[in-house]
């Protein structure tokens, strides 16, 4: 069994943005040489995201307008968290409702999606560099 390791770095200039990271994905997967395993992606920091859904930017506002209705940022004070000088209280929340990660079933050297299926970076307190992990294992 292989295993390949690989970084992505991201510095969105918004607060709240998601990048569709399929093609750094699959060319991971390329990089790799592995045609069967699975593949592993997650956010490396506590206020964001991984993600699959499908890339439609209707969706993607819905996703932005629902998770400020579930952690508004502001007023920030409503966050024990921020008493500690931060302000991003909420973007803990919205990380943990849309997850970490995800592992993909990598067969016949590609990403064994179902249909529309995209793997998106989703960040939630941005403005300053943050890391996605890419991890395949197999054969």
């Amino acid at each position: 069994m292989k295993s390949y390791r690989k970084e992505l770095w991201f510095n969105t200039p918004t607060r709240i943005a998601f990048i569709n990271i399929t093609a750094d994905v699959r060319k991971a997967l390329k990089e790799s040489g592995i045609k069967e395993g699975l593949c592993l992606v997650n956010a490396m920091h506590i206020t964001a995201s991984v993600f699959i859904n499908d890339d439609e930017s209707g969706l993607h506002q819905d996703y932005k307008d629902w998770l400020e209705k579930l952690a508004p940022h502001e007023p920030i004070s409503r966050y024990r968290h921020n008493r500690t000088g931060e302000d991003n209280g909420d973007a803990h929340l919205k990380r943990q409702v849309m997850g970490r990660e995800v592992v993909v079933a990598v067969t016949n050297g590609d990403l064994d999606f179902g249909p529309w299926e995209q793997i998106f970076y989703g960040e939630f307190d941005g403005r300053r560099r943050k890391r996605v992990l890419i991890k395949i294992i197999g054969d």
